[in-house]
């Protein structure tokens, strides 16, 4: 994934939203591509917009003395790329925390655009300071070790019921999280971007004073 690629992510950030995406992936016959409504934002004033590295994890309920649990984790983070999302695909069992400060720190500095995660976060105050985007299942003190590790890298996940490969574009803002497959992407995004230019437009009529009827018979957007 090359630089070219990444040119358009800063007009995606600045003028998509993840209501409109998930209207337009809708439209496209794509119906489950929005995280559900636990999948939340630390800060609802994020932004996060970037390419997913996936991380599949597995519970475990021992802790081995002869191996770095963190092993794979740790080559995630130390080999992120600008404009990279960690998305941690962690199971619905909420018995772990997998992400931090310190994960936030190293993600930062690597320019990564945020973290994704059906697990639960910690470490919150810091993260908010910093200003990281990371979108969670949930808020707890819980270590993955002797809990949860990863298993696989760069596979396709599932994070909250959603499939995401890697490389996949992942949205999100504080009405949620939406996940765009890279194979129909162009096409979402263009039509995302003309939906934005009908949209401005109702809005104007609308603030004009005609009826919200009146509206949506000229142009079929609600």
């Amino acid at each position: 994934m090359g630089r070219d690629d990444l040119a358009n992510l800063p007009e995606i950030r600045e003028k998509l939203f993840a209501a409109l995406l998930s209207d337009v992936l809708d439209a496209h016959g794509h119906t489950n591509q929005a995280l559900p409504p636990r999948i939340r934002p630390l800060d609802e004033a994020s932004v996060m917009v970037g390419r997913a590295r996936t991380a599949l994890f597995m519970d475990v309920y021992t802790v081995n003395p002869d191996e770095n649990p963190y092993e794979l984790e740790i080559a995630l983070i130390d080999s992120l790329r600008p404009d990279e999302i960690p998305v941690f695909a962690c199971g619905a069992t909420g018995r772990i925390a997998p992400w931090g400060e310190l994960l936030s720190t190293a993600s930062r500095v690597r320019g990564a655009a945020g973290a994704l995660m059906d697990g639960l976060v910690r470490d919150i105050k810091a993260i908010r300071a910093m200003g990281f985007p990371v979108f969670h299942g949930g808020i707890g003190p819980l270590d993955s070790k002797g809990r949860g590790k990863i298993m696989a890298l760069d596979v396709p996940v599932e994070c909250a019921g959603v499939t995401v490969h890697p490389g996949d574009l992942i949205f999100g803002d504080a009405d949620g999280v939406v996940v765009v497959p890279r194979a129909i992407e162009a096409e979402i995004l263009a039509a995302a971007f003309e939906k934005l230019r009908g949209e401005r437009t109702t809005l104007a009529d609308l603030q004009a004073g005609m009826k919200l009827g009146d509206v949506f018979a000229k142009y079929g957007i609600l």
